[in-house]
């Protein structure tokens, strides 16, 4: 006779990277990640824009850990353009994966190496004029043509974002959660 109990959860560790961003571009990019990368990793974003809060952050991990074994790796990955919300990311427990001044400056260090100082608009230009590739860039979506080729320069972009400086302008730390999906991807 069969036992009708429910199966136990499984008691491997199982890793989630939870990617709270600010707008539609980011999310984007992390869903190319989950593509690329068949890491163990299981990689959700959530849009929170400028509502973000250390409370918001607490509750968005607390929901996806389901069992004790769970590991949740809570991630930031804003702009540094605005002020207001830089005060508010300050307080947050999480890995920043912020970029001054916005996303745009690791899209452009797939294509060229940025080190000095640019504003928003000014970087939106350069990316254009950085490769053709580029020429028609707008943001929340990317083009076939874009998407190899931010996969082919990616290790050229984690190593130029590498060099600057956290948090100063130009600077990134996407490339953080990169190299943790290529450590697990091991």
């Amino acid at each position: 006779m069969a036992s009708k109990r429910e199966p136990s959860p499984s008691m491997r560790m199982r890793k989630v990277a939870l990617v709270i961003c600010e707008g539609e571009t980011e999310v984007c990019y992390i869903n190319l990640l989950k593509r690329w990368y068949k890491s163990p990793i299981k990689i959700i974003s959530h849009i929170e824009g400028t509502k973000i809060t250390p409370s918001l952050v607490e509750r968005r991990t607390k929901e996806l850990k389901i069992s004790r074994w769970d590991k949740v790796h809570t991630f930031l990955m804003y702009d540094m353009d605005v002020q207001a919300i830089n005060e508010k990311l300050k307080k947050c427990k999480a890995e920043m994966l912020l970029s001054n001044p916005c996303f745009e400056i690791w899209l452009l260090l797939h294509s060229k190496d940025q080190k000095t100082a640019i504003n928003t608009d000014a970087l939106i230009k350069e990316l254009k004029r950085s490769a053709s590739v580029w020429k028609n860039y707008s943001k929340s979506a990317f083009t076939d043509t874009q998407k190899t080729y931010l996969n082919k320069n990616i290790d050229i972009a984690v190593a130029r974002a590498r060099g600057l400086h956290e948090f100063k302008n130009p600077s990134t730390g996407i490339y953080k959660l990169i190299e943790m999906l290529k450590e697990d991807e091991r």
